[in-house]
């Protein structure tokens, strides 16, 4: 299930607090939109399931985590691609303040 800012969808009432706990269980919550749990993998530190996910999601929310996890991966040539897809500047924050930006704009 893909996942557009504004869209119901099970769980919608999830916190980052929330969401961030959940990070303690071995899988992702079942009612988590795609890109979510794209960022729930990267949480896990478990890039590649992340990227595998955020990859096939042609948005520009889908081009916002994917320029994200370029920029961890330090391919920032790639990540410049996929920000100007998403039709952001390139984060210069932290990647932890910029996983916690981009979770809690999903979340809304």
């Amino acid at each position: 299930m893909g996942f557009i800012r504004g869209r119901k969808f099970p769980g919608e009432n999830m916190t980052f607090e929330s969401f961030q706990a959940s990070l303690q269980n071995e899988s992702p919550p079942l009612e988590l939109p795609a890109l979510l749990q794209a960022m729930w993998y990267d949480g896990k530190g478990d890039w590649d399931a992340a990227h595998s996910i955020a990859q096939d999601i042609d948005t520009a929310d889908g081009s916002w985590v994917h320029a994200y996890l370029h920029r961890k991966e330090g391919d920032n040539f790639n990540a410049g691609y996929w920000y100007r897809r998403a039709n952001k500047p390139a984060s210069n924050v932290s990647l932890d303040e910029e996983w916690e930006e981009i979770v809690r704009a999903m979340l809304q």
